[in-house]
This record gives C-alpha cells, structure tokens and sequence, in this order.
C-alpha cells in the first residue's frame, strides 16, 4: 500500500515536504487511516508555520496550495460526473419503462424510520439522554436524506415538470 501511496501527487509531496517540515511525516497516519482530508490540513498548517523562517518551505507551500486546487478541482469532477452518471441511469430507466422498486422501498423505509425516531423521542423514556441513540438519529437522518435528496430531491420535481411541456 505505502508503494501505491508514495506513487500519488501527494505522497511525492509529502516525501520532499518530510525533508523541509520533519513533522509533516506525522500526518503519515492519518493517511493510512483514510483521513486524507484531514492529513492535507495538517500539512498546510504545519507548512505554514514553516514558511516565514524557511524559503524552501515557502515554495512547499506554494506548490501545495496549487495541488490542493487541482486535488478540489478533481475531486468536483468527479462529484459532477457521478451525478450526471445518477441522471442518465434514470433517464434511461424512464425510456425502458421500468418501475424503480427501489426508489419505493427506499421512500418507505425512511419514512419508517423516521417515524420510530419520532416515536422513541416523544413516547420511549430515556432515549433523549442515551448518546448511542442520539447518534444513531444522525446517521439515520443523514443516511435518507441523502438517499431522499436521489429519489424525491429538485431533479425529480424538474424531470416531472419537463415531461408536462
């Protein structure tokens, strides 16, 4: 894994900037633990504290500043691409006549869920005071909202007026 790490943009970065910041090597780990997000901001903080005393370390940071851009811009193309791969799925189910079971069953599961949610809150004593199940509100709500934003979101409403014309 670390040789297919080290072929990356960022791992040749993180190479050169280890001999400039020593302490840019610690952010290793949290690569390894897929917290990419979060070992990009300990470089460039820990760059940027480098750079007023060393000139090196000013160039690293430029340099890093242009790849983080490229890395943003990258990853909003593929942002872009999977919706639009989201698009033409249904578009193409649309023109098969296909019913989409899956965007019923979705709908009906959230709204379950929700509902018990709603139901534990108001009726069930305790779960207001129980962090796992404070927790597990989260992760439900943002699962199906996520999943409802698919399914029912401004795209559906959008493809359904498109259709009346």
């Amino acid at each position: 894994m670390s040789k297919k790490f080290n072929d990356t943009k960022f791992g040749q970065f993180l190479s050169k900037a280890g001999s400039v910041v020593p302490d840019v090597l610690n952010v290793g780990g949290k690569v390894l633990t897929g917290n990419i997000s979060g070992a990009i901001a300990d470089v460039g903080s820990l760059l940027k504290g480098a750079a007023p005393d060393n000139p090196e370390a000013q160039k690293l940071l430029q340099e890093f500043e242009l790849a983080q851009m490229d890395f943003e811009k990258e990853m909003y193309a593929l942002e872009v691409q999977d919706r639009n791969e989201a698009r033409k799925r249904e578009v193409e189910m649309a023109k098969a006549g296909a019913t989409d079971w899956l965007m019923y069953v979705t709908g009906l599961s959230g709204l379950l869920a929700f509902g018990i949610i709603i139901y534990s809150v108001i009726w069930v004593e305790g779960t207001q005071d129980n962090k796992l199940f404070i927790h597990l509100m989260g992760m439900v709500e943002g699962t199906a909202l996520t999943i409802f934003a698919y399914y029912f979101g401004t795209s559906k409403s959008s493809h359904d007026k498109d259709l009346r014309k």
